[in-house]
């Protein structure tokens, strides 16, 4: 069995507000488990209102089908905020292995 894990960090440069900011966070969380059999955290609850950490793990026998759907998701996360205003400042993904 392998897990994958991607971390996105997103800037939201028209957040004027800590509301703003859930509602970007809060859009994205849900479009990405609505279209993607994953699982969805915010990872940093105590940050400035522009920025934010979002984690995504899946789980799957085959390595190969995660590194797909993790390059899946990280393109649709960006697609996604572009229409929320804001945007992936970075982004990181690695496996973890269990037997």
């Amino acid at each position: 069995m392998a897990v994958a894990q991607l971390i996105l960090e997103i800037r939201i440069p028209l957040a004027r507000s800590l509301k703003d900011r859930r509602q970007v966070v809060r859009s994205l969380k849900d479009q990405l488990r609505q279209g993607f059999n994953i699982s969805v955290a915010e990872l940093d609850e105590d940050t400035t209102w522009q920025t934010a950490s979002i984690g995504v793990v899946a789980v799957s026998r085959s390595r190969d089908y995660l590194e797909g759907q993790m390059r899946e998701v990280e393109k649709a996360a960006v697609r996604m905020l572009v229409g929320l205003g804001a945007e992936v400042d970075d982004s990181w993904w690695e496996y973890l292995e269990g037997k």
